[in-house]
Order: structure tokens, then sequence, then C-alpha cells
């Protein structure tokens, strides 16, 4: 390689673009040249530059291992010179300085002063009152003061109200405590429901007996303005009417039944007045044209509105005693006059009291004993026989019926003086078909007869 006399010489092969360097050791013999080179004052500025370039990558590398090993906050100069910074000695580690240690940033504290572990918050910063967090597992139960439990229960739907109302309604029937059918309903979330409850009453007491409506026409009137208004009254009646096409299958009579219902409703108040009114010519079905026809005969009969507290009949234990009486009674003359056993027995099913039989064996003997000829004695032990022969009078019946005749027999004697024969013709009649039992027959009482002397001796009586 060719030099000059008294000029360095020049390494052209070692000429490098900006930012790309060497490692330190392959620079060594080129940095004695360059300082031979400055020493005698014939730079190149194209060296000068490649020098610069170098002093300041060097300073860059001896700070990150110096901020590596002693955390100090030594920063460079725009001429690339390493200046120490901080406020700490050098190679010692503030525990408590906030600033950013990696020379980034604005050397600010975190978050505004407001972070960091037993920190409260910025400095002016107010908090507002929270509520307490019931989830919150610092949460006293006892602190926050009483407590209030309330009891939330689910609106029933259509399946299921069926099954809870059924039961409801079939125990009413049993006890006819209308109390307890309110008390049950107010614990029931029936929402927009209510209605529903009238219409499977209704459905369940056309499958019953006369007295299973009886009762559910004053569970109607009893829950009106209580659990259920008349609104919802008429929508039940109104569902009973769209769905008489399939009631009728079961229930052929259901018709006639819904219109009694309807007008007994209508003489109680449950329904308003002009409820049929609103059907009058709107209605395509037979069988509801037939229930409200039903209704309005018998509400057009004046005496009869005040009567249609018994358009079910008389019947059940329900009724006072002096009406089942009468009703007997009237029974017994109406098969006196016609004859018809059938029909009699008809009507003592319809009164639904077969702990009160006893009392028609008693009043139908009676009648034996007050009559004239044997016509009635036939008809009664014919009458007799047959409830004996179907089971509707038990034998603890007939015996308790007989035996309350023969203990007022003495009495009844003040009235009848031959009451003793016309009783044991009867009983012997009786024991002959088979209707009473042999005991029975031996515990009828007779009269001794009684002889008197001559006419002369005082009317003393012979022993």
């Amino acid at each position: 390689m060719a030099t000059l006399k008294g000029a360095c010489p020049l390494w052209f092969p070692l000429v490098q673009s900006p930012g790309v360097f060497a490692l330190d050791g392959d620079m060594a013999g080129y940095d004695d040249d360059l300082n031979d080179c400055e020493v005698n004052g014939n730079w190149t500025p194209q060296e000068k530059a490649l020098h610069e370039a170098r002093l300041k990558a060097k300073a860059k590398r001896r700070l990150r291992k110096s901020s590596s090993r002693n955390s100090t906050s030594d920063s460079l100069s725009e001429s690339g010179e390493l200046l120490p910074g901080g406020d700490s000695p050098k190679g010692k580690v503030n525990a408590n300085d906030r600033k950013s240690r990696t020379g980034k940033g604005r050397g600010l504290p975190k978050k505004g002063g407001a972070g960091g572990k037993g920190v409260w918050g910025a400095a002016g910063m107010v908090y507002e009152v929270e509520e307490p967090d019931a989830k919150d597992p610092n949460y006293d139960e006892v602190a926050q003061g009483d407590t209030v439990y309330a009891t939330v229960v689910p609106e029933l739907d259509e399946k299921l109200l069926e099954k809870t109302v059924n039961p409801i309604v079939k125990e009413y029937f049993e006890h006819g405590d209308t109390k307890e059918v309110q008390a049950l309903l107010k614990g029931l979330n029936l929402g927009a429901h209510k209605f529903e409850f009238s219409s499977l009453a209704l459905c369940l007491s056309l499958e019953g007996k006369a007295s299973h409506r009886e009762l559910t026409s004053r569970l109607l009137s009893d829950l009106l303005g209580k659990e259920l208004s008349q609104a919802d009254m008429a929508r039940a009646f109104d569902k009973m009417l769209k769905e008489l096409p399939e009631l009728i299958l079961d229930t052929p009579e259901a018709p006639k039944m819904l219109g009694q219902f309807l007008a007994r409703a209508i003489a109680d108040h449950v329904l308003p007045m002009a409820f049929l009114d609103c059907y009058k010519g709107k209605v395509d079905c037979v069988h509801a044209r037939a229930a409200l026809d039903r209704a309005a005969v018998l509400l057009s009969m004046k005496r009869e509105i005040v009567r249609l507290d018994n358009v079910w009949g008389v019947g059940g234990g329900l009724r006072p005693v002096k009406h089942l009486v009468k009703e007997m009674i009237l029974l017994l003359k109406e098969y006196l006059v016609s004859g018809e056993v059938s029909e009699a027995e008809r009507c003592l099913k319809d009164l639904e009291v077969p702990h009160f039989h006893h009392e028609l064996v008693y009043e139908a003997i009676v009648m034996v004993l007050e009559s004239k000829g044997d016509t009635a004695i036939h008809m009664m032990m014919k009458l007799l026989q047959s409830f004996w022969k179907s089971g509707l009078i038990t034998v603890d019946q007939m015996n308790r019926g007989f035996q309350r005749v023969y203990d007022e027999l003495p009495e009844i004697c003040l009235d009848v003086p031959h009451a003793h024969s016309i009783m044991e013709t009867f009983v012997d009649l009786c024991y002959q078909e088979s209707v009473i039992t042999k005991h029975l027959r031996d515990t009828c009482p007779s009269r001794g007869r009684k002889r008197f002397v001559s006419e002369g001796d005082g009317g003393l009586v012979k022993n």
C-alpha cells in the first residue's frame, strides 16, 4: 500500500457505510492510526465523522451495561457524551424513587401518584359514598340494620293451575268451608289466570252431585270482591259457554245446568244483570243458546228469582233438619198419590243425606198409623221393601227408624187409640216380606188387653 511522506496512511478497504461498525478489538490498530493523524492535524472530513459515530456507539453500550448493574440514571448529551444523572449517589438505588429507571418517560410518578401499595389515591380526590354490597366478603348483615325478607311466589301456569286447584275444590265439596278456600287462594299466585279457578270449579260441579253445584254457587258468591272480581266471573262463564260442545260429551245435561248456574249467579249479583243481553243474537252454538235461554226463563219469573237459592234442590247435610223433614214428608205424600217407587227413590237420592234416612222410615210408619184403611200399609211396606233391596236404606237406618216409633208409641196412642194394633199388623207384614229382622219384630211393644166387670161394679178393672 502506498503512503505519502509526512502523512498518515489511508485504509480504503476499511471505509464502511454510516451506522455499521466493527468490534473494538478489531479496530484497535485503526484507532492508533486515527489518533496519530489527529495529533498531526491532518484528518479528512470523512474520517472525522466516522470517529464521532464510533464514540456515540461506545457511549450507548456503556450506558446499557451500567444501568443493568447499578440502575443509575445516566443519560447522553446531544454530542453523545455520557452525563451522570439523578439525585442518588452513583451505584445506589433509591427504593422510594418513583421515577422511571429505564431512561424512558417524562420522569413523572406512576398513575399520577395515585398508585402503589398503601396509597389511597391522588391528592385532592374525593370519593362518593357507596352502598354496601351483599356479595362483599366483608358485608355485615347485622351492621346494616333490620333485614326484611319477602316471599316470592311464582305464577302458576295453566297446567300447574289445574293440578293445584282441583284438590282444593274437591276438598271443599267435603267440608263446605268457603273461608278455608279463600285462605288457600291467598297463598297462590294465579296472576292472569284467576278466572280459571271459577271455570274449573264449575266443571267439577257439573260432574258431581246437586249438593256440589249448590256449594259451588255459594263459593262463587263468597269469593266475589275478595279473591275474584266480577270481570273474572264473567270470563269464567264465557269460557264455559264456549266449551259446552265438549262438556256435553261427559255431561249431557250441561246446558241446562250451566243455565241454572247463570241464573243463580245473576240472582246472587255475581254477574251483572245485563250479562245475558251481551249474547243476544251473537251465539251460534245450539248448546250455548239453550243454556242462555234456560237462564232467561228462570230470571223472567218474578217469584222464582227469590227462590233461586234452591235452584239445585234441597240436599246435603248443610241444610236445616226441619227443611229435610218437610222434604221427606212431601216425598211420602207424593208417593201415596202417584205410587211411583222409582220417582220416590230418585228424590231420596237427591237429598244426599244417607245418615238421615231413619227419618224417612219414621215418617212412613207414622203415616201408616194415622191413615185409614189398609192401602197405606201395603204401599209403605212396598216402598220400604224397594229401598231395602236396592241398598238405599241400610239395616242400621231401618232399625233406628222403627225403634224411634217404638219409643214414641205411647204418645202416638193419645192421638191414635188403635196405634198398637196397627203397629203390630204393619210389623208382621214387614217381617214376612223380609224388610225387618226377627229381633226387631219381637221388640215391638204390645198393649195388654184389659177386661172390665159389669157396670154395677163401679168400672173396676178385673184382676
